[in-house]
């Protein structure tokens, strides 16, 4: 019989109320994650199991509780994705990733990665000129890749930012679209503009756009333009042609940064043509100046749903590779009648 074993954590009041946020949700997920038993009293935190369990409890609630404070007080999802980060990168590096601030005007507020691809991925915006974000949905490539472009363009590093997106639709058949060439384009590009205001005022981001300080254009412009001391950032590259990619990547000019962003499992493109940015995985891989950054299920920050929504696709994929395989080997297996009797020799015939 294993031997129960009990630790207690005092806390300050302030530390108390910003990890539970009078709320014990926060206890019962890490009774659930260690098999502990966690009860709350006042201000103090009795954990109670095996000892080696109790030990890691523990250390995660200490660990948390320093976030916590850090950061001014933790969501739930913040709080979870810490939990996680804590357990799969270490305490050390979660310090570096909370650490890290981007900054952008509204509020003059300030936008932090909460996970560590998160900040590779903004380190490696940072330290080089083209960089790739390819992964899931709400893993935040493109939130993130516009929150350094505004970061960007307040400390005079770009002149512009420029937002590109290929007009492919989703599946759906949108028909004629009234209006000028921005109105037409708009519909594809609101996800870019809901970032974008968030990050800066109303008015603010009104004159950017009428002075093309921000410009949004569909990706099939961009032939012919060089574009200098800009920031550029592609959204949705998988819906990109082998042709487009390669047209945009070479529109870079000098003192220039370009972000792709894309999600290789919801490419929109016909079957008969290849996504570019599949393709540049295997060209540019090695080319030095280039950074890719890949994002999984882990890294997704949206409802937790989400995660569970993406890992199930990733289970029917998977197994919808394995049927196809399985007609090919049964066909295989059944030329040949299925006895202890040796196949007939063809000579004999």
């Amino acid at each position: 019989m294993s031997q129960t074993h009990e630790q207690v954590i005092e806390l300050s009041q302030d530390e108390m109320l910003d990890f539970t946020r009078k709320s014990d949700q926060r206890l019962r997920e890490i009774e659930t994650e260690y098999s502990v038993k966690v009860i709350p009293r006042g201000n103090t935190i009795k954990v109670m199991g095996e000892p080696d369990v109790v030990k890691k409890a523990v250390g995660l609630i200490r660990d948390l509780v320093h976030f916590s404070r850090n950061q001014g007080g933790l969501s739930n999802r913040e709080m979870r994705t810490a939990m996680k980060g804590i357990q799969t990168e270490g305490r050390q590096e979660m310090e570096r990733v909370y650490g890290d601030r981007v900054q952008v005007p509204r509020g003059k507020r300030s936008i932090t990665p909460i996970t560590a691809t998160q900040k590779r991925y903004v380190d490696a915006i940072r330290r080089s000129d083209i960089v790739f974000g390819i992964g899931p949905a709400g893993t935040g490539k493109t939130y993130l890749a516009m929150a350094m472009a505004v970061s960007a363009l307040m400390a005079n590093e770009v002149g512009r930012i420029v937002l590109v997106r290929p007009a492919v639709e989703a599946g759906e058949r949108l028909g004629f679209l009234p209006g000028d060439i921005k109105e037409k384009f708009d519909p594809f590009v609101r996800p870019l503009y809901d970032a974008l205001h968030d990050m800066m005022e109303p008015e603010r981001v009104r004159l950017l756009l009428e002075n093309n300080v921000v410009e949004v254009a569909p990706l099939a412009f961009m032939r012919g333009r060089t574009l200098n001391a800009s920031f550029v950032i592609l959204d949705e590259g998988q819906n990109t042609t082998v042709e487009q990619m390669k047209m945009f990547l070479t529109r870079l000019g000098y003192d220039s940064k370009a972000v792709i962003t894309g999600d290789i499992t919801q490419i929109d493109l016909p079957a008969s043509r290849e996504s570019g940015l599949v393709q540049v995985r295997r060209i540019l891989a090695d080319v030095e100046g280039i950074e890719f950054v890949n994002f999984d299920q882990k890294d997704v920050v949206r409802h937790e749903l989400v995660q569970k929504i993406i890992r199930a696709y990733e289970a029917a994929d998977a197994a919808a590779a394995l049927q196809e395989q399985a007609p090919v080997n049964a066909a295989a297996e059944s030329q040949w009648p299925q006895t202890d009797a040796p196949a007939p020799n063809p000579d004999e015939a």
